[in-house]
């Protein structure tokens, strides 16, 4: 199995403090069969937006050149929404303090 070279997840979390932080991460993958990667080419012109548990607007972030993104946020229910050219996609996630909530999603 191949995949893009990008390190699952997110970003590396060197230098944070995870028992003082609760952090969103992840990778934006493009599934498709004219890429010839069977698990996805990173999405490096997306962006990915936090709504907060009421839907509501919290922060955005684009992607960087592996498709990977993060967010500090408050411990709960939250909705990520990726945005990319052909595609929009939400998940929902429940995030907690001292581990990364990391999460890949295909667009």
């Amino acid at each position: 199995m191949r995949t893009c070279g990008a390190t699952p997840g997110g970003p590396s979390l060197d230098g944070i403090d995870l028992s003082k932080q609760t952090v969103i991460q992840g990778q934006v993958l493009r599934d498709g069969s004219s890429d010839s990667v069977p698990n996805g080419a990173a999405v490096t012109n997306g962006h990915v937006r936090l709504l907060d548990a009421d839907g509501e607007f919290t922060a955005e972030v684009p992607t960087n050149q592996e498709g990977q993104f993060r967010f500090f946020a408050a411990p709960g229910s939250w909705t990520l929404v990726v945005q990319a050219p052909g595609a929009r996609v939400e998940k929902k996630i429940v995030a907690a303090q001292g581990a990364p909530t990391d999460v890949v999603i295909h667009i």
